[in-house]
């Protein structure tokens, strides 16, 4: 198992990344992490760490595409960026997964112009885990920012695709599919998720219908679909609102039971996730938070692992060829 790490991408780069890698083979020996981005710096972050495993080693690469680049345009322009050349890594073989902490518009543009899309894939979708009340305790939502602008049938791709990943990598058999909407009422919505709900119900997910915002942290549903541009706002506003919330219980709880208080932030510590999967390419990708430390970018490693150890992929592929959806 070989993960390329774009050690160069994210707020805390190249450190937290380097530290992360090192950290997921020590805890995993049987996998092989590629550290790819400027030589010198990663070594000089790898003379930190003490003794590192045999697992690790760098690829360099010369250039870096940053938070405020225009991610086509960049990509073009710096042809050896650390995360062109991990992607292209997965793309020849000599990797298995990618690891990206960096610009999530980069991610998304490298890995569908280097690796492609899986067949019937008319639009990757960036599936985000959180927490839930459920009976695996996350849920996930699909799509949280990779396309903004959705059809119908993008959002059907996305329950099944979504479905899939879920079941294989929490295995939970058949998991609840619902789609965010303003109400849960049968034809409640816009045109977008009246006739993406008609869609999928087609497929053979275990589709439960339209589910509200509260819904979807409530145990409403195991898979959450939006459109990208919706899900995002989900997605950034969670994240407000559990900063707000843990502020508020540190203050009252945290001085008289710090233990009490470590125990409820660690449920919604997004690093315990490690990251996003960019399902519908055909390669294994993982998106990380640009504030990733090393024990994000240690456990995205771990869940890149399991993704590639449940041939999440091959399961789309089976998922969508019986539903195609068709158009572009």
């Amino acid at each position: 198992m070989r993960v390329a790490v774009d050690a160069m991408g994210g707020d805390h780069a190249p450190h937290e990344l380097v530290a992360g890698a090192v950290d997921a083979v020590r805890k995993a020996p049987e996998i092989e992490v590629l550290l790819v981005g400027r030589e010198d710096d990663i070594r000089a972050e790898l003379a930190k760490l003490g003794d590192i495993p045999g697992g690790v080693s760098v690829v360099h690469a010369s250039e870096v595409i940053t938070m405020g680049d225009k991610p086509v345009e960049a990509l073009k322009a710096r042809p050896d960026s650390s995360i062109l050349k991990a992607m292209q890594l997965a793309g020849c073989g000599d990797a298995d997964a990618v690891i990206a902490a960096g610009s999530t518009g980069a991610a998304v543009a490298a890995a569908t112009m280097t690796l492609k899309r899986l067949p019937g894939v008319r639009r990757p979708g960036i599936a985000v885990p959180f927490p839930a009340s459920n009976e695996r305790g996350v849920a996930l939502l699909v799509d949280a920012g990779a396309n903004p602008d959705c059809r119908p049938h993008h959002l059907m791709q996305y329950a099944v695709m979504g479905a899939n990943y879920y079941e294989s990598v929490w295995g939970c058999k058949n998991p609840r599919v619902g789609l965010v909407s303003i109400g849960e009422e049968e034809g409640k919505g816009n045109a977008l998720t009246k006739e993406a709900a008609a869609k999928i119900r087609e497929t053979n997910v275990n589709f439960v219908g339209n589910v509200e915002g509260r819904g979807m942290f409530g145990g409403d549903c195991d898979v959450a679909v939006a459109d990208g541009f919706v899900g995002n706002i989900i997605l950034k506003s969670a994240e407000g609102v559990a900063e707000l919330l843990l502020g508020q219980v540190k203050a009252v709880v945290g001085k008289s039971d710090p233990q009490t208080f470590m125990d409820i932030a660690l449920k919604f510590d997004y690093s315990n996730f490690g990251g996003a999967p960019l399902l519908g390419v055909n390669g294994t990708v993982v998106v990380c938070h640009g504030r990733s430390d090393r024990r994000a970018i240690r456990n995205a490693i771990l869940v890149c692992a399991r993704a590639v150890d449940g041939h999440v992929n091959e399961h789309i592929v089976e998922g969508l060829s019986r539903k195609s959806g068709g158009g572009s």
